[in-house]
């Protein structure tokens, strides 16, 4: 069973349902919860981001061999057989679909499948072919809160936009950052991801830019009503130390050591805004 729950790559997965509790909470309103229908969100859109992230590792398995942070991977290991992971990866995801759209809507459920199909169908098979797939990749990434919004609200509107285009802001300076410090790795596996592609000091670059954007992008969910000023005053906070710690960057002397700071502290920000939108709506 070990096995399978590794397979399932859990902080990924975990890290992907904070961010769906604090859509769901976004979309709750003052008449409550329903504490039954979070739980079942929960439930099947793990199971889907499970299935996706076996998927990744059946496409990734030799690739994932070149590299030190990943050759302990159960398909890379032998642990587990291809056919298996691929049965275990079908069940996963036809059952988490069929819980959404069951217990939930079709538009949780349709949106699921889209988060699915981006992050296996071309973020998976383009990773290795161009600088690009990170970009795909940040958009599956930022799926996960807008189905936890659309389970509530059973429409895609502008607050669920600004939810995604926040993850995907987010998610770039943070990918980024972990191909930083993970280079050796990348590069001996030969997948282009932009600090390889395009050197660290353009990484850097473009980490600070996205930083920028992200915070210019957070306030509008206070401007145009969605949340409190708690998230914004939070937002910003946490996100100005973000943005600090990437100025830091170009001057660092171990590009590394700065970079997995940054990861952290991507990490922390997006806990911290996720939580106070949750804690704010009573979850």
């Amino acid at each position: 069973m070990k096995t399978y729950y590794l397979l399932t790559k859990p902080k990924i997965l975990v890290g992907n349902l904070i961010t769906t509790v604090a859509g769901f909470a976004l979309a709750c309103t003052a008449a409550g919860v329903n504490f039954l229908l979070f739980l079942e969100t929960l439930v099947g859109l793990g199971l889907v981001i499970a299935s996706a992230c076996v998927c990744n590792n059946y496409i990734d398995r030799h690739t994932d061999q070149k590299m030190k942070r990943t050759q302990s991977r159960p398909l890379v290991k032998g642990l587990i057989s291809n056919r298996s992971a691929l049965i275990f990866a079908a069940f996963t995801g036809i059952s988490g679909l069929a819980i959404l759209a069951y217990f939930a809507n079709l538009l949780a459920a349709g949106t699921a499948l889209i988060g699915f199909l981006v992050y296996v169908g071309f973020y998976s098979l383009l990773k290795t072919q161009t600088t690009y797939a990170t970009l795909v990749g940040s958009i599956s990434g930022a799926i996960p809160p807008v189905v936890g919004y659309v389970a509530v609200s059973g429409r895609l509107d502008l607050a669920a936009a600004l939810l995604f285009a926040i993850l995907v802001l987010w998610q770039m300076p943070h990918f980024y950052s972990i191909a930083i410090y993970s280079f050796d790795d990348y590069s001996a596996a030969s997948i282009p991801v932009l600090p390889i592609a395009r050197g660290i000091p353009t990484a850097k670059k473009h980490i600070f830019i996205y930083i920028v954007a992200f915070l210019l992008c957070v306030p509008f969910l206070t401007v145009l009503g969605y949340t409190g000023y708690a998230y914004l005053v939070v937002a910003l906070v946490s996100g100005g130390i973000w943005l600090w710690y990437g100025y830091q960057g170009f001057k660092a002397k171990n590009d590394a050591s700065w970079a997995r700071s940054m990861f952290v502290v991507s990490l922390i920000t997006i806990t911290a805004i996720s939580g106070v939108i949750t804690i704010s709506s009573r979850i």
